[in-house]
């Protein structure tokens, strides 16, 4: 099942996408794609759905965030072992976490904004984990059963900001726009296996990272039951995961990163695909 939230910026409804790929629209249904319909039995009912009982949406409006009303906005640096390397990076003996601002959440498709004094804006195709029940000191073995589903995140980032001026990651994370989500929420039943996924990002027609979800240090499963140990996880948490080599950083012998005018194209198997532009802070 994928599920989705579309409309203009504050106004997103939920919705389905059926088997042809048109929207469906679930504001009959449900409320939003948030909260207590990320949960196993709520999850049950829409998928009971038959979709072409739903109202089919017109046009092509804008896509929204896949998933509303997010608390944490949890990230995983260098959890790859491809990209640790190309940054010259030790391989993390634990995860490393640091938190994206709720506030850089948008669409898939939507505007990339380089912040004032930004000179190293940098792209990461990512696979996100969105929690379904709450997850409070959660055994490994137990730990996909509290996952609602996967969605890819682009987790743009800041370098200056978030390595040379001191402090944590989050404020090179953080940026407005800095975490375009979507297209869809897609449930677990759909992925038949999470580790084993392709990716991909282009830069304006160029391809900038080839990679895949083997190559996480710290896979799915490892995650939820670890970060629990920190936080309780709740539903509509978002967890993404790292990405694999080609970030701008990593580009030899110098390194390159995003302009206005750029457009980022990026996807992961199975999970859909974003699209934005780039333009400059004003």
């Amino acid at each position: 099942m994928k599920l989705l939230r579309y409309g203009p910026v504050g106004q997103e409804k939920p919705g389905m996408l059926d088997a042809a790929g048109k929207i469906r629209d679930l504001s009959g249904t449900v409320g939003d794609i948030a909260g207590d319909t990320l949960s196993p039995a709520a999850l049950a009912k829409l998928k009971a759905l038959d979709p072409a009982s739903l109202p089919l949406v017109s046009g092509n409006p804008r896509i929204g965030p896949c998933v509303g009303g997010v608390g944490k906005f949890i990230a995983v640096g260098l959890n790859y072992s491809d990209h640790a390397a190309e940054t010259g990076a030790k391989v993390p003996e634990e995860p490393i976490l640091f938190m994206k601002a709720t506030s850089s959440i948008v669409g898939p498709n939507d505007t990339v904004v380089i912040p004032r004094k930004s000179v190293k804006s940098d792209w990461e195709v990512e696979l996100a984990i969105v929690i379904g029940t709450r997850a409070k000191y959660v055994d490994e073995a137990d730990a996909l059963s509290h996952v609602a589903g996967y969605c890819i995140v682009n987790d743009v980032s800041e370098r200056e900001f978030q390595t040379e001026r001191g402090g944590q990651w989050t404020k090179g994370k953080s940026a407005d726009t800095f975490g375009p989500m979507g297209p869809w929420l897609v449930t677990p039943d759909e992925i038949a296996d999470v580790q084993a996924l392709d990716m991909f990002l282009d830069v304006s027609g160029l391809r900038r990272q080839t990679g895949t979800t083997k190559t996480m240090i710290f896979g799915v499963r490892f995650l939820v039951h670890y970060i629990s140990q920190f936080m309780t996880l709740h539903p509509g948490d978002v967890i993404t995961t790292g990405t694999p080599p080609g970030v701008g950083l990593g580009i030899k012998p110098v390194p390159v990163f995003l302009k206005p005018g750029d457009e980022m194209h990026l996807g992961i198997q199975g999970l859909g695909e974003q699209r934005q532009k780039v333009v400059a802070s004003d």
